[in-house]
């Protein structure tokens, strides 16, 4: 199914992104300050680890005796800089929670602009922007010359200004490197299921009879989407997904029933039959595999 362009956001920040299941989300574009806040938090904690791998590697070079130790040693010093500086933001963005600790400490993640996948591609250009917006400024602000290079740097520095405010003047907050890779960075939804959902799915699943068949119409991937569907309350996107489901499934039971029991019901199962599955080594990524 294709995605549909995202729809402008609201005057609080909020945008809908349509998945390529066909499921509205809204979402809520990270603001100004907590972004920054993240980005301070990231670089003390990557500045942090820079200092103690140096001096462990310090450490090491004052007890090292052999006379290759010193060349090894800066060889390994200049590779765990260079794979800190340059890999620190991608592999976190890279896991499941797409967010680095200052992200996550902050309640932020980065999403696809396009309401489809955050693929590997979309991160790796993210962050190698982050060179130019963040790294280059740096460089010519705390850049010293006299004549003909102070105007450069003067220069240089106005330039780089266009790249740190670029968030200041779109609707998404987005900086160039969002624009680049396609990307969003916006408020994570909670991780734990809703207390009404988390206490009453085990007894609703026990309410409805699903057949094993009904059940494999659907893998983790979609497990996922109904979680945030049920979590965000939406009772449009609840209807649609609720429809769309008994359609799959061709469902024959009662039809008379809330659409949120329904999905209550349907996800408690789902997750139980994809949890025993796993128990035999039979892990189903979403409804494509047929493995």
């Amino acid at each position: 199914m294709k995605t549909r362009a995202p729809t402008a956001p609201t005057a609080e920040g909020w945008r809908e992104l349509v998945t390529p299941e066909g499921v509205d989300l809204r979402l809520k574009v990270g603001a100004y300050a907590e972004r920054f806040a993240a980005l301070l938090i990231d670089f003390i904690i990557l500045l942090g680890s820079l200092a103690v791998f140096s001096l462990l590697c310090l450490l090491v070079f004052a007890g090292t005796k052999v006379s290759w130790g010193s060349e090894a040693l800066g060889v390994i010093w200049l590779l765990g800089l260079f794979v800190g500086r340059n890999f620190y933001f991608v592999l976190f963005e890279m896991g499941p929670r797409a967010a680095t600790p200052g992200k996550r400490a902050m309640g932020l993640r980065v999403a696809a602009a396009n309401g489809g996948r955050l693929t590997a591609d979309m991160v790796f250009a993210r962050n190698a922007m982050r060179e130019v917006e963040v790294i280059l400024p740096l460089t010519f602000f705390a850049a010293r010359g006299e004549g003909v290079d102070a105007a450069l740097v003067a220069l240089g520095a106005i330039w780089s200004c266009v790249f740190i405010l670029f968030p200041l003047f779109n609707r998404d907050r987005r900086r160039m490197g969002d624009l680049v890779a396609g990307t969003l960075v916006v408020k994570a939804p909670k991780t734990v299921l809703q207390p009404d959902l988390a206490d009453t799915e085990r007894g609703l699943a026990r309410g409805f009879a699903f057949t094993p068949a009904q059940l494999d119409a659907y893998g983790i991937k979609e497990l996922h989407v109904l979680e945030d569907v049920i979590r965000a309350a939406d009772r449009k996107a609840m209807a649609a997904v609720a429809s769309r489901i008994r359609s799959k499934i061709a469902w024959n039971g009662p039809t008379d029933i809330a659409d949120r029991t329904f999905l209550n019901a349907y996800y408690a199962a789902l997750r139980g039959r994809l949890e025993s599955r796993m128990l035999f080594g039979r892990r189903r990524k979403d409804k494509f595999d047929v493995g």
